[in-house]
């Protein structure tokens, strides 16, 4: 029986010929990740195993993206127990204010993670590396300090769904729309421990960061992982932000799939996820009037580049309306940077936005963008859930950055096509 691509990334790294669905495995890591609420808790178990230092000083990435800069007395705590950490173990990648991003891009941005690793993250979303043909999933923080202490974890391999893609993405629609898509028609346990892998022809037209945010998603889904097919783009990718070695693995051609999905990218309509779930998946006609109250734009799953581009082409020339707070959150100082270079930033902030420094803050309701009592707002981030941004009677709708740009401009949710 063949093997599917996370199949082939986990028998490898468990020194195998072959792995099936079902089996468990011990694997060797290529990455261990914490950001500075999960790291202290790993922190601390890491000590009570005893050991002196961590298996290697290179291959463990600190990242204080949540609560950063710190927001109150208590955040500051946990970064200072990650800093301390991090220099009384040497620890290579660890990132401060000033040089972090939100580590799911900042890692493929520093060249941390290519093909044919494998990554584990105290953080739900490192899913996200599967753009780039690794398999990475999220873990709890006690897997964090094995995983820091030993090199290695201990995996179930999973059953995959296939997504055969075709097509190419309507204009104004991007890999968020497709993500939406996908959870509304599966669901959000629809890929339960499963690995979800895409692959076809329309995978070729997709951008990476369109690959950053639907992999970093996958975890809405229920799924264990996301994985593309690696192509020339990928490559690229990879060559131009690292200097390390990678190993490409497709799938054999009788890998068993639980379900194959065939999507045709051109039929993709604009999608936003409604309260309280990513998988309350709705298309323009089932919008109706929603007013609402804020937009954020930014996060692991939409702060790149690209994704601020886009917003800053539906807002070019126009104004966010009147009592709407529009934030604006590039995901790396690099990003930053070279928004402001190419005059992204002044058109957002011409339009009224305001830009915040990289942070997680909104998107777990920690800082910089809390919602009130009844307060709505359009956000390009990945969960929805009662109480997410902050008041437990707020409500969060997902989104592209077109449909949050567009939405900006009238107050509601509104399709880019409305205001362009």
């Amino acid at each position: 029986m063949g093997m599917t691509m996370t199949q082939k990334i986990l028998a490898k790294a468990a020194g195998l010929d072959s792995v099936k669905a079902g089996d468990l495995i011990m694997a060797n890591l290529s990455l261990v990740l914490g950001n500075d609420i999960t790291s202290p808790v790993a922190i601390r178990e890491f000590e009570k195993l005893g050991k002196d230092s961590v298996f290697d000083k290179a291959k463990i990435a600190l990242v204080p993206d949540h609560f950063t800069p710190n927001k109150d007395i208590k955040s500051a705590q946990q970064c200072k127990v990650v800093r301390t950490f991090a220099a009384d173990q040497n620890i290579e990648n660890y990132f401060e204010v000033g040089e972090v991003g939100i580590e799911h891009a900042l890692l493929p941005e520093k060249g941390l993670v290519v093909a044919g690793d494998v990554v584990i993250g105290a953080d739900s979303h490192t899913c996200t590396y599967g753009a780039l043909g690794a398999f990475s999933t999220g873990v709890g923080s006690t897997d964090m300090a094995a995983g820091m202490a030993t090199g290695k974890a201990w995996f179930k391999v999973p059953e995959a769904i296939k997504f055969n893609l075709t097509g190419k993405l309507p204009a104004y629609t991007s890999g968020k729309d497709l993500i939406l898509h996908i959870i509304g028609m599966i669901g959000v346990d629809g890929a339960l421990y499963k690995s979800m892998e895409f692959t076809g022809e329309g995978m070729h037209t997709l951008t990476m960061d369109d690959r950053f945010t639907i992999a970093n998603m996958a975890i809405e889904a229920g799924a264990k992982n996301g994985v593309f097919e690696v192509d020339e783009l990928t490559r690229e990718y990879m060559r131009s932000h690292s200097t390390k070695s990678f190993t490409e693995f497709t799938a054999d051609d009788d890998a068993e799939y639980s379900q194959v999905i065939d999507i045709d990218l051109s039929k993709v309509p604009h999608t936003v996820a409604f309260p309280h779930l990513p998988e309350n998946a709705r298309t323009p006609e089932n919008w109706g009037d929603v007013t609402i109250d804020q937009v954020v734009i930014g996060s692991c799953t939409n702060g790149r580049l690209s994704d601020l581009q886009r917003a800053a082409e539906i807002l070019k020339g126009k104004k966010v309306k009147k009592g709407i707070r529009a934030i604006i959150f590039p995901a790396t100082q690099r990003i930053y940077l070279e928004a402001l270079k190419d005059g992204t930033l002044s058109t957002l902030v011409e339009a009224g936005c305001v830009i915040s420094a990289p942070t997680c803050g909104p998107c777990l309701g920690g800082h910089m963008g809390i919602l009130a009592e009844g307060e709505r707002c359009v956000s390009t981030t990945n969960r929805n859930f009662v109480g997410r941004m902050g008041h437990v009677d707020s409500e969060v709708y997902l989104a592209s950055p077109e449909v949050a740009a567009a939405s900006a401009i009238t107050g509601k949710i509104t399709a880019p096509e409305e205001v362009m």
